[in-house]
This record gives C-alpha cells, sequence and structure tokens, in this order.
C-alpha cells in the first residue's frame, strides 16, 4: 500500500482496530490512539462532519498525531470537504502518522435497520419522560378546564330545568285528567248501557248495540295503530298524550327543548370526561391535591 506521493506506509493495520458502530443513530468511531495507546470515540454528525473536521478532532484528540489523512481503497485522498456520510457508504482507509487502517463501514442495511431501531428506542424514551415531567400539570389543568365547563353548563341548564320543571308539572297533570276522564266515560258508558238493558229495554234489543259499540272500539283502537305505528298500550298511549302536551305548552312559553337537549348532552359527556380523567389523577397526584378538590 502506497499513499500520497507514492510514499509507502510500514504498517497496514487489520479493518478490526478501527471500528465504526451506531449509537442513537450517529455513527461511533473506535480507534487507538498511537501515543495513549488506549481506544477512543468519536461520535460524528454524518450530514453535517466533515472528513477534515473528524480529523482535527482526531488530531486534537492525541497531540502526537503529526498526519491524518482518509484514503479511498484506489489509492486516491478523500478530500476534507466531504461530508462524513458520503465516506461511511464504502470502505476507506485512515492514515494516522506512517500507520494505516483498513475501516469497513456496516453494510447499508444493517444501518438501516439500526438506525430504524435506536429512532424507536429515543421515540419511546422521550414519550416517558414527557410522561414523566408533565402528565400531572396537564392531567390538573384538564380537570380545571372541565370543572369550569361543568360550571357553566350549569348556569346555563338551571332557568331551564325551572322552566321544563313547571311544564313537565302541568303536562303530567293534564295527563292525569284526561286519564280520568277516560274512566269517567267508560264508567258512564257501561251504567248506560245496564240501564237501557235491564229498565227500558231487553237484552235482546241491547245485544246489537253492544256488539256495535264493541267493534267501533276495535276500529279506533286499530286507527290508532295506523297514524302511530305502535299498539294501544295504555302506558305507551299516557307517554304520548303527555309528550303531546309538553311540546305543545313548550311551545306556547318559548322553551327551546333542542337547547335543553344539547346542553343536557354536553354536561353529561363533559361528567364523563372529568370521571375518566380523576381515576389516574388520583393514583398520581400528591394527597394534598387530591384534598383540595374533595
Amino acid at each position: 500500500w502506497r499513499g500520497r506521493e507514492g510514499a509507502p506506509y510500514s504498517t497496514l493495520v487489520p479493518s478490526d482496530e478501527v471500528t465504526i458502530n451506531y449509537r442513537h443513530g450517529l455513527p461511533v468511531i473506535t480507534l487507538t490512539l498511537p501515543t495513549r495507546s488506549e481506544r477512543c470515540r468519536f461520535t460524528v454528525k454524518p450530514v453535517v462532519t466533515t472528513v477534515g473536521a473528524f480529523l482535527q478532532d482526531v488530531q486534537r484528540e492525541d497531540k502526537g498525531i503529526e498526519r491524518a489523512e482518509i484514503f479511498a481503497t484506489d489509492g486516491s485522498k478523500v478530500s476534507d470537504a466531504t461530508l462524513m456520510e458520503v465516506l461511511l457508504m464504502n470502505d476507506f482507509k485512515l492514515v494516522v502518522n506512517n500507520t494505516a487502517y483498513s475501516v469497513s463501514p456496516p453494510a447499508k442495511e444493517m444501518l438501516s435497520s439500526e438506525h430504524a431501531t435506536e429512532m424507536e428506542d429515543i421515540k419511546s424514551l422521550v414519550h416517558r419522560l414527557f410522561v414523566a415531567l408533565h402528565l400531572e400539570d396537564h392531567q390538573i389543568r384538564k380537570e380545571r378546564e372541565l370543572l369550569q365547563k361543568l360550571d357553566h353548563l350549569k348556569e346555563e341548564l338551571l332557568p331551564l330545568e325551572q322552566m321544563k320543571a313547571r311544564i313537565t308539572d302541568r303536562a303530567d297533570a293534564k295527563t292525569s285528567r284526561l286519564l280520568w276522564v277516560g274512566l269517567a266515560l267508560m264508567s258512564t258508558q257501561g251504567g248506560a248501557l245496564a240501564w237501557l238493558t235491564w229498565w227500558v229495554y231487553s237484552w235482546d234489543i241491547m245485544e246489537p248495540v253492544t256488539y256495535f259499540i264493541t267493534y267501533g272500539s276495535a276500529m279506533a283502537f286499530y286507527a290508532y295503530f295506523v297514524l302511530t305505528k305502535q299498539d294501544y298500550i295504555y302506558p305507551d298511549a299516557k307517554d304520548r298524550q303527555f309528550l303531546h302536551y309538553f311540546y305543545q305548552k313548550s311551545k306556547k312559553q318559548h322553551f327551546n327543548v333542542e337547547r335543553y337537549n344539547k346542553l343536557k348532552e354536553d354536561l353529561a359527556e363533559a361528567e364523563e370526561s372529568l370521571r375518566r380523567l380523576r381515576q389516574p389523577l388520583h393514583l398520581r397526584l400528591p394527597i394534598q391535591e387530591i384534598n383540595d378538590k374533595d
């Protein structure tokens, strides 16, 4: 092996004397310093560090180094302005004083896999650090925001709740009156049929009348099903009539049912978010923080 100007080197050292490994995505070049006879690691940033900067770092580390150069495998000298990223793509010779080191960078496939693994480790470490340092503050801040939102929603809902309670009471009272009126009408009808059967006419005359009354009731129930798509079940019919009176009175008193329902949904969502937030919060916060909120 001959270097620049054909001058022979006294020693050609095998490639294991200079090794290149990757730590946290950066190449680490390890070599033996000639004067101190100890192994030294140099971490380089391949996209910004040049060959000249790397060689200066080597000479700065060992003052006994008078000459440090890098040659390609064909014997041509590598310019000091060459980026280390370009240099590490191929094998090269590192010359320190009169000793030439044969260097073989890791294969590109190995580099990509190891670099990806290191980056995943860094991301995982950063995430754990963020959680350890900022999660509690974030949870406290988020809890305060939810509490403020709950107070605001409750303030908006308070007058609507009072108005809804009044409308509900009136609609319920009117529905109850309607049920009692229905009972009274059925009782009156039964009494009238009995009086006509035993005191005015005979059963032979009243039998067809009761038949047509029963048939008319069946037609009324069927008409109810056609109009509402529901069977005539007393609880369901009562609820339907209650809603009819409720919306009727809400319209008269300008009660916004849609806005009320939207506020109730937002309130339930905020309460659920607060409940989910407080479970890990109580496990992580200091005791005095928990006591202050309770």
